[in-house]
């Protein structure tokens, strides 16, 4: 994989914070002029949430983030620090934050593992599987929850005209598809017949009109089969270790939305249940949003899965969600994007100049 630094720091741009915060912005206030109900006594009412689960919610997303950095401790075999471990998360969340969806941040991910000191191929391998192991939760989870709550799980939206069908469900089945096809192939790829996909991909870019795109296939197929290498002979206790590591930190993830609503209306158990139950669904579609972070395409499809919960409390809980689990990351990288640049930059590159004097000194 090629990582040209100006590429991946045009990613991890701290100035494109402005462009989700715009979007998103602008779907709420398109929410706020078309509800003919709308007050200015609404916004205030983000302050009647109940202290607790407010603060259930913070801990609970904090859980999420503990759970992000262990599973990259793990997944390393402990070669990054803790120190380290932290740095990653909060940028790899930063670019999925500035980034689409449907593009992801794998170049950006794999470029600061490896200025944390992983080498490439480990890099790649890495990133790889957490892509892997975080749609395959979506892949089992989302037919289990649609079981568990006998179908009760997609909103009606009336209407609104979605491109891609007529209806959210359409949507959803498109999206899940392409989610499932992708985590198959990946992982035939990765864990059985490396060589056999880079086979795949050479036939398939020896047509003509693709023949532009050999050469990247060539050295895809090359990155695959390093990725693989690297994962071989890991033990029971490593799978086990980041395969539940996932399910705690997406199930933290939506747990931390049950919290909200239930911190404005009163729900039961049935109720938290099918909650539960749409985020997973919500956010397979999210996963193909073109807009950064799914920013206004989250906003617009929160209202509209999470509405009948929350009455009038609609927009303040949809503040506070889209405020901790998202703008929050945004702030953190813009924070911490400068000291980690001085740290694995201008910091390794003083600790090199320093050696090389005392060796010469030594020398003299």
């Amino acid at each position: 994989m090629e990582l040209d630094s100006k590429k991946i720091f045009k990613t991890l741009n701290p100035n494109k914070v402005w462009i989700p915060i715009i979007i998103g912005l602008g779907i709420v206030i398109y929410q706020i002029y078309t509800d003919e109900d709308y007050t200015t006594d609404k916004l205030n009412l983000i302050f009647e949430a109940k202290a607790i689960f407010v603060i259930l919610a913070i801990i609970v997303l904090l859980a999420r983030d503990v759970g992000y950095v262990y599973r990259i401790r793990s997944l390393t075999n402990k070669e990054l620090s803790w120190n380290s471990c932290i740095y990653t998360i909060i940028l790899w969340e930063f670019a999925s934050a500035v980034t689409p969806s449907v593009v992801g941040g794998t170049a950006v991910a794999v470029f600061i593992l490896y200025k944390e000191g992983i080498n490439i191929g480990k890099s790649l391998a890495y990133v790889m599987l957490t892509a892997i192991l975080d749609n395959l939760f979506f892949v089992v989870a989302a037919p289990l929850v649609i079981i568990l709550t006998k179908g009760d799980i997609f909103p009606a939206i009336e209407g609104v005209e979605i491109r891609l069908g007529s209806t959210l469900q359409y949507l959803f089945g498109v999206s899940y598809l392409l989610i499932a096809l992708y985590t198959f192939i990946m992982s035939y790829a990765l864990f059985i017949r490396p060589r056999a996909f880079k086979w795949v991909l050479l036939k398939i870019t020896s047509v003509r009109f693709l023949r532009r795109w050999r050469q990247g296939a060539y050295l895809h197929g090359n990155e695959i089969i390093a990725a693989s290498a690297q994962l071989k002979g890991k033990s029971i206790r490593y799978w086990s270790r980041i395969v539940l590591s996932t399910i705690f930190i997406w199930c933290s993830r939506y747990f931390m939305l049950n919290c909200l609503i239930a911190a404005f209306a009163g729900v039961n158990i049935a109720d938290q249940m099918v909650i539960f139950a749409r985020q997973v669904i919500l956010w397979i579609i999210m996963l193909v949003s073109p807009t950064p972070g799914s920013s206004g395409f989250s906003e617009y499809f929160f209202k509209q899965f999470f509405e009948g919960y929350l009455d009038g409390y609609t927009l303040s809980s949809q503040i506070l969600w889209r405020g901790l689990t998202y703008y929050t990351y945004l702030l953190l990288g813009a924070i911490f994007l400068p000291r980690w640049i001085k740290r694995v930059f201008f910091k390794k590159k003083t600790d090199k100049v320093q050696g090389t004097q005392e060796d010469e000194a030594q020398g003299s």
